[in-house]
């Protein structure tokens, strides 16, 4: 029986290479484009008793449910354990919110700053103010000129506020230049650390 199953479909195989063969792309003859009409169509009105599986949908029989069925409340758990099943959150004190004030214009620490001027005393800065020694003022990249800015030395507690005077420091990561009158004001000529923040804020 399974000889002949093979031969049959051996069969069929050579006789489908031989029906079907390699043929040029494009080497056929193309339809003839026909109309249809609405004389070519029937209408077909398909008729079934109404009691038929394919139209009713059977209730499920209790009766043929496992013994494990799930249901929808079924809680699943291992079997001997029983499962616990946890409640709403006890009610507890909660934590009374307390004010708290943030500084409109906090101090900001910079420990990089650095000062200028010997050597340059007479020469205008890019501001158009002449540098001397003792003017108080401060060189920034980025600020524009008049720029209040208030500078605070952390150990001796001494504050000043002066303006945007030039530009500069030209040294990668430093963002101030102090004048020469204002780090012997701040007794702060060398290169450290100072507290500042825009004034006026």
């Amino acid at each position: 029986m399974r000889t002949r199953i093979i031969v049959a479909i051996a069969a069929l195989i050579a006789a489908t290479a031989l029906v079907v063969g390699p043929d040029t792309a494009g080497a056929r003859e193309p339809s003839v484009a026909q109309t249809l009409g609405p004389t070519q169509f029937r209408a077909v009105t398909l008729v079934a008793p109404s009691d038929t599986p394919a139209t009713t949908i059977t209730t499920l029989d209790i009766a043929q449910r496992s013994a494990g069925w799930l249901g929808p409340a079924t809680a699943l758990a291992e079997a001997g354990v029983t499962a616990e099943v946890a409640g709403a959150r006890p009610p507890g004190p909660q934590p009374t919110v307390q004010p708290r004030q943030a500084p409109k214009n906090p101090w900001h620490y910079d420990g990089n700053v650095s000062w200028y001027g010997p050597g340059m005393y007479g020469w205008h800065t890019a501001c158009g103010v002449i540098l001397t020694k003792s003017i108080r003022g401060v060189a920034s990249r980025t600020l524009p000129c008049g720029t209040l800015v208030t500078f605070r030395d952390p150990l001796s507690g001494r504050t000043a506020t002066v303006p945007v005077i030039d530009r500069g420091p030209y040294v990668a990561g430093r963002t101030w230049d102090l004048s020469g009158g204002l780090c012997t004001y701040l007794d702060h000529c060398y290169t450290g650390s100072l507290d500042w923040r825009l004034a006026g804020g």
